[in-house]
């Protein structure tokens, strides 16, 4: 992997520093390790996309893109599974 330099200001720098110092690492693991830790939009999608694929495939629960995409899916999962359990033979709504 090449090394590129980068420029930063010595108040960013200073921080960076002290928030290496503080966790035991040197400036650059503590760059990589926030790198890793912020997924690019390209990453975050792939990350939907097998999110989608895993409840999808292997839950058996099988939600649109749109349900997926509203910012409560674990409670659209919660609807979904109360519906899929109250159409079993023998289940009341009561």
């Amino acid at each position: 992997m090449a090394t590129t330099t980068i420029q930063v200001t010595k108040q960013t720098r200073d921080h960076l520093a002290q928030l290496a110092e503080e966790r035991g690492l040197s400036i650059g693991q503590l760059v990589d390790a926030l790198a890793v830790a912020e997924p690019t939009a390209a990453q975050r999608a792939e990350q939907v996309a097998a999110a989608r694929a895993h409840a999808r495939e292997v839950i058996g629960v099988h939600l649109s893109d749109e349900e997926f995409a509203s910012l409560d899916v674990l409670g659209n999962l919660r609807r979904i599974a109360a519906e899929k359990v109250l159409a079993l033979p023998g289940k009341d709504a009561a």
